[in-house]
Order: C-alpha cells, then structure tokens, then sequence
C-alpha cells in the first residue's frame, strides 16, 4: 500500500491520442487523422487529485504506466504504525499478565517487597550505628595520640635537662613571670581551701558555687568609670581607669567636691536605707551575657556524669547514696582500725 498523501495517474489511450494531436494552425495544414483504434477498458482510472482547487495538476511523464509517487515523507507511515502497534502490544501484555496473577502470588510478591524493604531499613541503621562508632573510636585515638605526644616531650625535655645537669623545674620556671606565677600559686590555696573533706549541706554548696562564679566574673572597669562620670556630672575621661605609679592621681579626680556631687555618689552607691528602686537599664550586652551563663550552666549539668573509676567493685554497705558518702568519709579515719574486725567477722572467727 503506498503511503498516503502521495499522488497516483495513470495515462490512458485517449489521452495519448489527444497530445499525438499537434495544435491546428492556418500556417500547417492539417494532416489526414488516424483511424481511432479500439481501447481496451481500463482496469481503475482515478482522476488527477489537486491539493488546493487553484492550483492546476501537472500532466504524467509519457511511456510510464507505473505509479508515481509525488510525495516524499521522511518517516513511512507503517513505521509510526508499527512503534505504536509495539507500545499498544506490551501495555495489552502487562494487563494480561496482570490479570493472570491468582491472590496468592499478589500476596507473594507483597511480602517479597515487604522482606526488601526490612532488609534495606535493617542495613541502614547498621550502618549508622557503625559510622557512629567509627567517629567515636577516631575522637578517642586522637585524644590518646595527643596524650602520648605531650608525654613524648615532655620526657624528652627531662631528658636533655638531665644530660646538661640542668633542673627541669627551675629550667621550666624560668618561662613564667612573676604575676604568673602568684596567680597560680593563688589558684592552687584556693583548690587545697576548698577541698571537700568535711559534712556540708546545701547552703555550703550553694557558697561554693558562688565563690567559683565570682572567679570567672570579669568586671567591665571602663563601663563603670562611664557610669560615674554621668552620675558625678565629670567630664568625659576625667576618672582614670588604673594607677600609674609615676603620675600618681589627684584627688580631685576621685573624690566629688559640690554638693550635687556628693548627693549623686550616694545615689550611685547606693544601701539598704535608700528609697530608689527600679531605674536600672542594663544593655544588651549585659542580658545576653547572663543568658549565655544560665544556659552554660543548664547544659553543663545535663551532660553531667560523676567520675567512677576509682571506686572499687565491693560489697554494699549502704542504703542510699548520702550514706554511701557518709561511709565513704567515716572510712578515711576509721578503716585502718575497723579492716581487721570487719575481716573476723566476714570469717565468722571473731565469735
């Protein structure tokens, strides 16, 4: 079948005889006609096909009764046909394999899905749980690495001090000044001042706790001078900020010499006794500092976790926890008296 749109003529013997037929002129005279010959019917004559009514149809080549295409598409049509023939096929196939399939092998491809998608699930979250460690394991060997390379050096700085007959503590000394070296030595008064060796209760947990936010507290000098300078009506940059031995410090700068300016130091340090309440603005900068503390602190105490590693696995000897402590403490004076009798005892021979 030839594709469509093209255009098919067939020449006939009428038509021939019409065109062997030269054109009559007065010039040429006419030559005698040829006797018609019988025509033999055709089997199929389709009429010349114009697109467009204006247009006029060229007439066929002569001695060729084939059929002639007149057109020339890219792609036949049997190949479209036959790409949407396959596609139509294979959506009819899977409808049918569909429709085959019985309740029990639906139930059986369900569950085969249902087993992958657990095995999936499963490997995954073994995964992570291996990655996690991984990362765990990695952080604690850098730390053990670090721990070990600080050692290195330090024994090796032992060492070369030893073969050069040098002290290493006075050789270590030598890197600190002398302001360095009174605030340490006032760090470790206060860490041997505040050992807990003896009973304490909330309120001396709350002291401590206090005394240590009081050591991390860091007064803001210029600020204060500022403030000063507003209540005591100075000018700007007339409190000096520390003392120079050198300059020394008038006392003009210190001390309010007017009344107004005395009346406006007793409003700034103010007691019990005043009347003034509530007119304080802090900054900004103030209430996110307090905020950062309070949250610090809550963080702090939930990832809180009491050291037990020095304590040995043993008998209970206590009931709760703040008996365990008071065990704990009694023990520090009484165990090198009370070991041998708790030992007879366990033995049954001290009967």
């Amino acid at each position: 079948m030839p594709p469509k749109g093209s255009k098919r003529t067939k020449k006939t013997a009428k038509a021939k005889a019409t065109e062997a037929v030269p054109e009559v002129t007065e010039e040429q005279p006419i030559p005698p006609a040829e006797p018609p010959q019988e025509e033999a019917p055709p089997a199929q004559q389709e009429p010349p096909v114009a697109e467009h009514a204006n247009v006029p149809v060229a007439p066929a080549p002569e001695g060729n009764t084939e059929d002639v295409d007149m057109g020339n598409p890219e792609q036949p049509e049997d190949a479209v046909v036959g790409a949407e023939g396959e596609g139509a096929t294979t959506e009819v196939e899977s409808t049918k394999e569909k429709s085959t399939m019985t309740m029990e092998e639906r139930k059986a491809k369900l569950d085969a899905l249902r087993k992958k998608m657990h095995a999936s699930s499963k490997a995954n979250r073994q995964s992570l749980v291996e990655e996690s460690a991984r990362q765990k394991i990695n952080a604690r060997e850098a730390a053990r690495l670090e721990r070990q390379r600080a050692l290195a050096e330090t024994l090796r700085t032992k060492a070369d001090a030893e073969e050069r007959g040098e002290d290493i503590e006075r050789a270590k000394n030598w890197e600190y000044t002398i302001e360095e070296n009174d605030e340490w030595e006032k760090k470790l008064a206060r860490k041997k001042r505040r050992a807990d060796f003896e009973f304490h209760d909330d309120a001396h947990a709350a002291r401590r706790r206090y005394k240590k936010d009081l050591d991390h507290l860091k007064p803001d000098l210029e600020a204060y001078n500022r403030q000063k300078e507003i209540a005591l009506g100075l000018g700007p940059g007339s409190l000096i900020t520390g003392f120079n031995p050198t300059q020394g410090a008038s006392s003009s700068q210190l001390l309010p010499t007017s009344q107004q300016q005395q009346l406006a130091a007793e409003n700034l340090y103010r007691d019990a006794n005043t009347l003034i309440y509530g007119d304080n603005k802090p900054t900004e900068e103030a209430i996110d500092r307090v905020v950062g503390k309070i949250n610090r602190d809550v963080d702090k105490k939930s990832k809180f976790s009491r050291k037990r590693n020095n304590e040995e696995e043993g008998d209970i000897t206590y009931i709760n926890e703040h008996n365990r402590v008071f065990n704990k403490k009694i023990a520090r004076y009484y165990d090198k008296y009370t070991a041998e009798i708790r030992a007879s005892f366990e033995r049954g021979t001290a009967l």
